[in-house]
């Protein structure tokens, strides 16, 4: 995806993406995604194409083109999924508790599409102190031209 102002992610059509039911989801989603976005899969751990990516770009929502993180909020975490400290804006994510498999967690969701991206622990480095753990099947990247910016997002 280059630079482009209305991202549709895999929707071809300019459709709101909360009205989408899980079966046009699946129609429409290649099956690894759909597992992880649709079914809060995950990846295996440093499986993910993005997991040591390094340039310098906008991480989008692979579903809807939702824009998520920038790569200076990307950091190393040696988690084994691309992680970062701080989404683009607080509009671009949705918080919601996770208690699966006897722990307790915060699961992330794209804010526009509500497809699962990850979570996010505590345990992160500074200005935040967050660690946003996310699925590299769910990400979308849009480099940025030599030596341009990220442009914050308003």
């Amino acid at each position: 995806m280059k630079n482009d102002e209305n991202k549709t992610g895999f929707l071809k059509e300019n459709k709101d993406p909360q009205k989408v039911s899980n079966e046009e989801w699946k129609e429409v989603l290649p099956a690894n995604v759909y597992h992880i976005a649709r079914e809060k899969g995950t990846e295996r751990p440093g499986s993910g194409k993005y997991y040591q990516h390094n340039e310098v770009g906008t991480y989008y929502c692979a579903v809807c083109g939702n824009p998520l993180f920038r790569s200076n909020g990307k950091f190393n975490s040696s988690c084994g999924w691309p992680s970062f400290f701080e989404p683009i804006s607080k509009e671009s994510l949705i918080y919601l508790d996770d208690n699966t498999y006897g722990m307790k967690r915060i699961e992330v969701e794209c804010g526009k599409c509500h497809s699962h991206l990850g979570h996010v622990f505590e345990d992160g480095p500074p200005p935040t102190g967050l660690r946003y753990c996310i699925n590299s099947v769910v990400l979308d990247f849009d480099k940025s031209e030599e030596g341009e910016t990220p442009k914050a997002e308003s």
